[in-house]
C-alpha cells in the first residue's frame, strides 16, 4: 500500500494528537473533513493503522520489571507453544524469530522473584525445551513510529 505525503502528514497528526477530532485535524491540514475521514478509513482497511487505544505503562500497573525470554521450542509445536504463551497475562508480545531460540517474548512482571515464577510457567509449557532471560535496565529509546512515518513521507516525495 502506497502511503503519499498526504497520508503521511494524518498519520504525524494522529502520533502528535491522539486524541484531536477528525474535523480539527481537517482544518490543521488544510483539507475537507471527508477528504481525512476517507483516508483514516484506508489506512486502516490497509492495515497501515492497526488500534486507536491508549498505550499502558505496565510498570504503572504495578509491573515494573520488563524482561525479555526467548524460548526454545521441540521442533513441529511453535503453533501450540505460541497459543499457550497467549494465556500468559505477564506476556506482553511474543514474535517467532531466527537465531538463538525460536520465540522471543516481552514479560512484564511485579519484582524479580515474580519474573522467575513466570519463567518457571514456561518451562512447564509443553513443546518448550529451554528458555533464556535478558532483564532490561533503562529504556533508551521508547517505542515510536513517528521517525519511520517521516521517512516514508520523504520517501513518497522523491521522484
Amino acid at each position: 500500500m502506497a502511503v503519499d505525503e498526504l497520508d503521511t502528514r494524518i498519520l504525524k497528526l494522529l502520533i502528535e494528537q491522539p486524541r484531536t477530532s477528525v474535523r480539527e485535524y481537517a482544518r490543521l491540514l488544510g483539507v475537507a473533513r471527508g477528504t481525512v475521514q476517507s483516508r483514516l478509513d484506508r489506512l486502516e482497511r490497509d492495515g497501515v493503522i492497526t488500534g486507536t487505544g491508549p498505550v499502558l505503562s505496565p510498570a504503572a500497573l504495578g509491573h515494573p520489571v520488563l524482561a525479555f525470554v526467548h524460548i526454545e521450542v521441540t521442533q513441529g509445536h511453535l503453533d501450540e507453544v505460541g497459543e499457550a504463551l497467549a494465556a500468559v497475562p505477564e506476556i506482553i508480545e511474543a514474535f517467532s524469530i531466527t537465531g538463538a531460540g525460536d520465540l522471543l517474548t516481552r514479560v512484564a512482571a511485579r519484582d524479580n522473584g515474580h519474573l522467575e515464577d513466570v519463567v518457571q510457567q514456561l518451562i512447564q509449557l509443553p513443546g518448550v525445551v529451554r528458555t533464556r532471560t535478558e532483564m532490561a535496565l533503562r529504556e533508551r529509546v521508547p517505542h515510536r513510529l513517528l521517525p519511520l512515518v517521516e521517512a516514508v513521507g520523504r520517501a513518497s516525495l522523491s521522484p
